[in-house]
């Protein structure tokens, strides 16, 4: 797509990688660019450096920072005072643990960002899988283990236990993901491109560089993991019909340089404090004792001067190497490197739709093993040799509650109505009345229903049919819940067969557009229209026989937007709620 004139925001403008896409950008002439990082210091650094570059450009270059994980109020805070702080601290977890809804959506620093700044395009420069795996799970797990013990009481520990959620990085991940596909599509972003990871720098698990952990780390995995988990939502994502348009590049080497220098030597953007230790008041290490830090023995405390300086080689995220750290991590062999430029000129090129064979997605898309014409072929022998087999249970469900609701519902209209035609002829009322006269009397249905957690709400809506089951493991089975039409309304749509008349008034305007759809296509016998042949069963009369699960399947591909790509190609590619 067409850079210039257009609104791009890089997140992640500071680092290496950032910087050079954020200069790379500037060559197009992009009418905005937004340029993000974590600390305010960063931002404006960077943000004067690319003024400079591009001095005499109209394009207008804004810094932003703060953390884009967590609510706004909280965007200036360490992860540690957030820690620290319990009211903090459960927020934090509950934004990501809890059902996403608007509260959150409103209050994330990163939704607001997109919605407010709106781009077209939107460069993901974070190394989020870093950020998150980080946190380390496995340490918070080793306090919470350390400190129970059995005269404590359950309560005392809650705070620790809060901190482990903090710290655990999928559910962390997916609330990011659900936050930025809510918010590019109200933004109408058009192009969403990360620069990923692989976790390790394209290494193995026998990886030397590690973190004093044992070898393969179990942090370094995670990061890989999380990396792993995020192309994969992102793949997701890419296969989302509606935009944006989904890319990820995922660098395999170490990416450097960013500067070389002489002076302190920083860790997290804090100076390294420096420490002595004499030998006089060295520590004895006696067998069978535990050992302690002794702040008052002389060893281990600060010396007289005040912090680590020397020569260093700046690899942005990955921080400050020495010069022979540098030697050892980019040696031959090793994780050598690539630079930030090709990263950037790589990135640009895939913004620009030129051919790269970079493309992560693109790659998976093309590995993956979709459908097939011998599945399609052998679908329908599939299903003459079940439905020969007799009747059977309407929906077992194994394929979600929505579904097992949608199929219950019209396998009741099936039995009592048989058509699509006959179906929409009386009253809604008069479909709810008579769905409730035919519930009564048909206990196999009925016991279907309820056997696998999908109860009944009665054309009244007061009254609930339901089982008491022993396995509970549907989300409105969770006690206690309160009792009011908001709740009702919730389950109802999601969960429950509903009898209600504005329900059946609902199916009705579904069977009509069905129709539409029908009578289109006998008009247009080309390939551009096909429902399938899950239409065309007709009764003696020519009437359209109601099918349950080919009519559940057109709800959840043009009412939920829940299909592939093709499903909408009559809408140009993007789903909508009026078919």
């Amino acid at each position: 797509m067409e850079i210039r004139d257009r609104s791009v925001m890089v997140l992640g403008g500071y680092g290496e990688v950032g910087n050079a896409v954020c200069k790379q950008l500037l060559l197009h002439k992009p009418k905005q660019l937004i340029v993000t990082s974590l600390r305010e210091d960063e931002v404006r650094s960077a943000v004067e450096g690319l003024r400079k570059a591009s001095s005499g450009d109209s394009c207008e270059i804004i810094p932003f920072y703060g953390n884009l994980f967590v609510r706004w109020d909280l965007k200036d805070m360490a992860l540690s005072e957030i820690a620290a702080k319990p009211e903090f601290l459960r927020l934090v977890v509950d934004d990501n643990m809890a059902e996403l809804n608007e509260d959150i959506l409103a209050s994330s620093t990163l939704y607001r960002l997109i919605t407010e700044y709106r781009p077209s395009v939107i460069v993901d420069c974070v190394t989020t899988a870093t950020g998150l795996a980080y946190r380390n799970v496995y340490h918070q797990y080793e306090e919470l283990r350390a400190a129970i013990t059995p005269d404590t009481a359950p309560d005392h520990h809650a705070d620790s236990v809060y901190r482990v959620f903090f710290t655990m990085s999928i559910p962390a991940l997916i609330r990011h993901t659900q936050i930025l596909q809510e918010a590019t599509k109200r933004a109408q972003t058009q192009l969403y491109l990360k620069v990923g990871t692989t976790g390790t720098g394209g290494m193995g698990l026998n990886i030397p560089f590690t973190h004093g952990e044992e070898n393969p780390s179990r942090l370094l995995m995670t990061k890989a993991a999380v990396a792993g988990a995020q192309t994969m939502l992102l793949f997701a994502l890419s296969r989302t019909p509606g935009w944006p348009i989904i890319k990820e590049i995922k660098p395999a080497a170490l990416i450097s340089w960013k500067g070389i220098g002489k002076g302190k030597i920083k860790k997290a953007g804090q100076p390294v404090k420096l420490y002595d230790c004499m030998p006089e008041n060295a520590h004895r290490l006696v067998s069978g004792t535990s050992f302690r830090y002794a702040t008052d023995t002389g060893a281990g405390n600060p010396s007289g001067e005040t912090e680590l300086e020397g020569v260093y080689v700046d690899t942005g995220e990955n921080g400050v190497f020495s010069l022979d750290e540098f030697k050892v991590i980019t040696a031959l062999g090793l994780m050598e490197f690539v630079t930030p430029e090709e990263i950037a000129q790589t990135a640009v090129l895939t913004i620009l739709g030129v051919s790269t064979s970079k493309d992560v997605l693109g790659a998976l898309d093309g590995a993956v093993m979709g459908p097939s014409y011998r599945g399609g072929f052998l679908r329908e022998s599939v299903l003459k040799r079940a439905a020969s087999l007799g009747t059977g249970g309407p929906s077992y469900g194994l394929i979600g509650p929505r579904v097992s609701k949608l199929i219950l519902e019209a396998t009741l209209l099936k039995l009592a109505f048989h058509t699509i035609e006959d179906a929409i002829k009386v009253p809604s009322d008069v479909v709810a009345r008579t769905l409730k006269e035919h519930l009564a009397k048909d206990r196999g249905t009925r016991q279907s229903a309820l056997s696998i957690g999908i109860p009944i709400l009665l054309p009244d809506g007061e009254r609930l049919l339901f089982a008491h089951r022993k396995i509970k493991d549907k989300a409105w089975e969770e006690e206690p819940w309160i009792i009011n039409q908001d709740n009702i309304e919730r389950w109802a749509s999601r969960e429950w067969v509903d009898l209600r008349a504005e329900n059946m008034s609902r199916w009705q305007d579904r069977f009509r557009k069905i129709l539409r759809k029908i009578n289109k296509k006998n008009e247009d016998t080309g390939s551009r229209f096909d429902l399938g042949n899950g239409f065309r069963s007709r009764d003696g009369t020519g009437k359209t026989m109601i099918d349950a699960g080919e009519v559940a399947a057109w709800v959840l591909i043009h009412e939920f937007g829940g299909g592939r790509a093709h499903a909408y190609r009559e809408t140009g590619g993007f789903y909508t709620n009026s078919p």
